[in-house]
């Protein structure tokens, strides 16, 4: 082999999965592998036959389902050879682009038995696999979701998030010494957590708004949504990736209203709501084949009813007379800026699931659309006002 040759691609993939394994103690212990034995000629490939060779000696120490994924990448070669680096990133927990397409190609082992069919799971595995069935459209997905998930951390961002949201509607109720429309209360505007017109310069305005709501009305069905839709998709995609979505929601629905709705004032979390709702049902309808979860048609019609409600009643309220003349009731655009962003970044996000996002075309084309509507509506909250001449409502 010579005296010091570099090391080829197969020992680099070796040398990261040990690496993985020594900062991961806990973690499921990667297939030892002797590069010089599998890849001699440093290739960065291995041969079918020593793949299923090496899946025969340790199948023990693996996971049914990431034995069936295993069995599954092999099968899709026809040309008896396998990427190392596509092994060592199952085995690390990282799937590339390429590892789904050759899973793909190989789904015929995986589709067996399905996880829906597998008895004597507990009250928590059954619950895993619910919230699979709920969210992903690929087998392949589920299982994988299946084995992998260990509820730490738990879903905390839309837990603290519903949290805060519920706390602040109480105080402001027993300080106003009222729960329902509380937006028609002469003192609800001088939160300093409101976005008002006059106000927009205050950065914070555009994502504190989240914590104030029209009123019971207004907070109960956006909870329930968070609860029902946001909970389980951030137990899959994780904080990060939820998180992102819905924030992203909420300053669109803000800058929205500031753009299309001038002298309006904004409350209530529906921007990120409808962000991580919409996208779960676009994303539904563009997998419709693969998704699995029960009666899904019918749970469409109810959301779309749930939706269309809370939006009709945002509408009515904004056209509504108003409790604080010249001041109009918040706006309803929020929600159409929120629709916006599931239907482009949240597609893009659920659609990938363990994927990396800056790999994905699309996700840099809609990053690019936001970040230009952003940066759109800064400048039209710098100039827009002064130039239209706009009469806006004093402030609070």
């Amino acid at each position: 082999m010579g005296e010091h040759p570099s090391p080829g691609p197969a020992v680099a993939a070796c040398a990261e999965a040990e690496r993985i394994e020594e900062l991961e103690p806990e973690a499921e212990e990667p297939l030892p592998a002797a590069p010089e034995d599998f890849d001699p000629g440093n290739t960065g490939y291995i041969s079918t036959g020593t793949f299923r060779s090496l899946l025969e000696s340790h199948s023990s120490k693996l996971d049914p389902h990431k034995r069936e994924v295993l069995l599954a990448l092999a099968d899709s070669h026809a040309d008896g050879q396998i990427c190392y680096q596509d092994f060592v990133n199952l085995m690390s927990n990282k799937r590339s682009n390429s590892f789904r397409q050759a899973i793909l190609q190989g789904n015929r082992r995986l589709s067996s038995k399905a996880l829906l069919e597998e008895k004597g799971l507990s009250l928590s595995q059954r619950l895993i696999r619910h919230v699979a069935y709920e969210t992903l459209p690929r087998e392949i997905d589920r299982k994988w979701y299946y084995d992998s998930y260990t509820c730490c951390p738990p879903p905390w961002f839309m837990l603290t998030v519903t949290l805060l949201e519920v706390a602040f509607f109480l105080y402001n109720g027993v300080s106003l010494g009222q729960f329902v429309l509380q937006v028609t209360h002469p003192r609800y505007l001088k939160n300093s957590l409101v976005y008002h017109p006059q106000l927009r310069a205050q950065a914070w305005r555009y994502l504190t708004y989240i914590f104030m709501h029209a009123g019971i009305e207004h907070l109960g069905l956006n909870v329930v949504l968070q609860l029902l839709v946001g909970v389980p998709l951030e137990m899959v995609h994780g904080a990060t990736r939820i998180g992102l979505v819905y924030v992203a929601g909420v300053v669109a629905g803000s800058l929205a209203v500031s753009v299309a709705d001038m002298t309006a004032p904004v409350v209530g979390s529906s921007g990120g709501v409808y962000a991580l709702v919409s996208a779960h049902l676009a994303n539904i309808v563009m997998n419709w084949s693969g998704m699995k979860c029960q009666f899904k048609l019918l749970r469409m019609a109810v959301a779309l009813i749930c939706m269309s409600m809370e939006f009709g009643r945002a509408v009515w309220l904004r056209f509504h007379p108003s409790a604080y003349p010249p001041c109009p009731h918040p706006s309803f655009v929020a929600h159409l800026g929120g629709v916006a962003v599931g239907i482009t970044l949240g597609v893009v996000v659920l659609r990938n699931y363990e994927q990396r996002l800056q790999d994905q075309s699309l996700w840099w084309i809609f990053v690019a659309m936001y970040t230009v509507f952003v940066l759109f509506a800064i400048f039209w909250n710098i100039f827009a006002y002064t130039l239209l001449d706009l009469k806006l409502p004093p402030p609070p």
